[in-house]
């Protein structure tokens, strides 16, 4: 067996034609959706990108116990386990340089070979000590992503980190499509912000912005509707729009190579995201301080395996996230040990059948949500309430002697009998939180623009809720702080 492991970063759902969408261009992804199964109901886990990788690695929910951080030394990652198991080769090619920065390390580890493109975001890639010139602009601005663009032809694709991922896989695929038993992991930035492409791509959308400032990256924060309004939404979406067509297109040379090589005779593919980006919608740009709407947390799974029944037809049942690496390994022949949380995908490619009745999904310390496809519901941690991040990797940085002052050493977790710290967090509620759980007919409305008060509805979930963090092993001050206790 071959297997491609496609990531793109802040893929939108509802930017995709296989999801509804009708004015982005995504004929490549459109192409895959056709040939493979269209999962319907999947979830994010755990937000936003290093606790999401996370726990496509080891299968296990990372919000509950960890925020950000790097890969732990006791961490069952695929790649490893594949290895040990079955004896299969992982190559990572990404662009992704959170993996390479401290707060996110050690993701590439377990890989037999990685390769990282440079210069995406704020990359400490290209060296200038002269501070380049940087026009009038709203939203976030690093120096180090404005260096970084002076080292491209802006122009040209070519130039881009993204293509130059999907270029390194076909080559990939050119040097060992006569060999079995492997998988690339293919992991893309785009379309994640900013939002940069060469202007062929907006004039597909018409982005005729003319603002009086630059505006490719918005501000984590609510929409400022004094100097953002519109025509400022309107070009980032269509920046957006244009980022996304730029990575179908050479998703589309990847798959060009798919066909040339006849891979798809043995070769599983499979596509998805880390979490949704939200480009006004609410009232808010981008992530993590907002409620989690289900833009954020509802998101694109594609899989095709040759020979599946299902290929072609659509999966209704509920998926998240951890269940990637388990899919992995038994795509492989290998098995997951007992801590690994996620089951594994691949019954569904054989037929659309019951696989969970609720998932959990949130950021650390935040609140924590649970969906069962028909409801979404929302428990918000108690005011003054602690949070405790574990980690055996402590991330040195300036605050780290003042972040570790309290922290514990023990052995706390039940996956590894390794002694980890226990840093103390104060917990936090989404912006604008009203002082109630929130309760959402997703069915009848899916926009989730009005709350529910169902007494007899509220107590079903918050049980089923306790239920799950019970299965999923959550510490035990996660009740406390949840309000069970």
């Amino acid at each position: 067996m071959k297997t491609v492991f496609i990531l793109m970063d802040s893929l939108n759902r509802h930017y995709l034609n296989a999801y509804g969408s009708s004015w982005v261009e995504t004929p490549n992804i459109d192409r895959l959706a056709k040939r493979g199964v269209v999962f319907d109901n999947h979830y994010s886990g755990s937000l936003p990108c290093m606790p999401a990788r996370r726990e496509i690695m080891t299968g296990r929910l990372n919000f509950l116990e960890s925020r950000w951080c790097p890969l732990q030394p006791f961490d069952e990652a695929y790649p490893r386990e594949l290895n040990k198991q079955s004896g299969t080769y992982s190559h990572m090619i990404t662009d992704h340089y959170h993996y390479f920065e401290a707060a996110g390390s050690g993701y590439q580890a377990p890989f037999n070979t990685w390769e990282l493109m440079r210069g995406q975001e704020g990359d400490h890639w290209q060296p200038r000590v002269k501070d380049p010139e940087i026009p009038v602009y709203r939203g976030k601005n690093r120096r180090q992503d404005w260096v970084n663009r002076l080292s491209m032809d802006l122009e040209r694709d070519e130039d881009y980190p993204t293509p130059q991922c999907f270029m390194r896989a076909i080559d990939f695929l050119q040097n060992n499509h006569d060999q079995d038993n492997w998988l690339l992991h293919l992991e893309v930035f785009d379309p994640h912000e900013p939002f940069v492409c060469p202007q062929k791509y907006r004039e597909l959308y018409a982005d005729n912005w003319s603002g009086p400032y630059h505006f490719d990256w918005p501000n984590y924060a609510p929409v400022d509707t004094e100097y953002e309004g519109p025509d400022a939404i309107d070009h980032i979406r269509k920046g957006y729009a244009g980022t996304l067509t730029m990575a179908d297109v050479w998703l589309g040379k990847f798959l060009d190579k798919m066909d040339e090589l006849e891979l798809w005779k043995d070769t599983t593919v499979i596509l998805t995201t880390d979490h949704g980006h939200l480009l006004g919608e609410h009232g808010y740009w981008a992530k993590n301080y907002m409620f989690d709407y289900r833009k954020l947390a509802h998101i694109p799974l594609i899989a095709y395996r040759p020979g599946s029944p299902m290929n072609g037809k659509r999966v209704q049942a509920l998926t998240t996230t951890i269940d990637l690496m388990p899919t992995l390994l038994e795509l492989h022949g290998a098995v997951p040990s007992g801590y690994v949380q996620g089951k594994s995908l691949v019954h569904l490619l054989e037929k659309d059948e019951k696989h969970h009745d609720a998932v959990l999904y949130g950021y650390f310390a935040k609140d924590i949500s649970l969906t069962d496809g028909r409801y979404t519901y929302t428990r918000q941690p108690l005011r003054d309430s602690v949070a405790y991040h574990y980690t055996a990797t402590p991330v040195i940085s300036a605050q780290t002697p003042e972040q570790y002052e309290h922290a514990e050493l023990g052995k706390f977790l039940p996956q590894t009998r390794m002694p980890v710290y226990r840093v103390p967090e104060a917990s936090r509620r989404h912006h604008n939180a009203p002082d109630h759980h929130l309760l959402y007919d997703i069915g009848k409305d899916p926009e989730q623009t009005s709350a529910i008060r169902d007494h007899a509805l509220e107590e079903h979930y918050a049980s089923k809720l306790l239920q799950l963090l019970k299965q999923y092993q959550a510490p035990e001050w996660q009740y406390a702080r949840m309000g069970y206790i």
